[in-house]
């Protein structure tokens, strides 16, 4: 089954305000974007993926994702995560009425396609699928097979909500590169420690990184 990858990203302003402590305000932006560009490259590299749709109103995060092979929909409802991505998503199928969508967060620097590729063949066995975060409380991959409704429910304890929304949690190991998002200084140890993309490793050359 091939996927189409949609992706949110909120104005690389106001993003990723939890690596204050890494990161100065002048800095998070750019980190930002270069996640942004790592999780985009390797997502076009996967050979299950068809698409990847990145919905945002950043003008420079849209050229440069663009830039990459991205498709851009603007966030026209403006409403927060899970109304862009239901947004995405319908943008996808007023095209391709039969496409299989998987939601993937923009924070996923270390990403590996080959490891994407087992993550996107596994929710083709279920209608809906999920897979948890590296902390186990949230989500970084949620998937709909053709004629199923994505049902975003992102957020703070997102793996609970998509569990009681009736998706499969998907129990797969030796996936940390789709599990490994970057919300804090932690985060970002952890995914260096994966490999991050070359985007990425440029961005955060010099940052004091906790635990480092």
């Amino acid at each position: 089954m091939q996927w189409t990858l949609v992706i949110p990203l909120k104005p690389l302003a106001r993003a990723k305000s939890r690596l204050s402590d890494t990161a100065a305000d002048g800095v998070r932006p750019g980190l930002a974007l270069a996640f942004a560009q790592d999780t985009v490259a390797a997502a076009l590299d996967c050979r299950a993926v068809a698409d990847v749709a990145v919905v945002t109103d950043d003008v420079l995060a849209g050229r440069e994702l663009a830039a990459l092979g991205a498709r851009i929909v603007p966030d026209t409802p403006r409403s927060g995560l899970n109304a862009a991505l239901r947004h995405g998503a319908d943008a996808v199928r007023e095209i391709h009425p039969q496409a299989a969508v998987a939601a993937l967060n923009a924070d996923l620097p270390a990403l590996r396609p080959l490891e994407l590729s087992r993550v996107l063949d596994a929710a083709a066995e279920f209608p809906r699928a999920f897979l948890a975060d590296a902390a186990a409380v949230g989500t970084t991959l949620l998937a709909a097979a053709p004629g199923r409704e994505l049902s975003p429910a992102f957020g703070t304890g997102s793996r609970a909500r998509h569990r009681v929304s009736g998706a499969a949690e998907l129990g797969l190991r030796e996936v940390d590169s789709v599990r490994q998002d970057v919300d804090t200084g932690e985060d970002l140890r952890a995914a260096l420690a994966l490999g991050v993309g070359r985007y990425t490793a440029a961005a955060s050359a010099g940052l004091l990184i906790p635990g480092s």
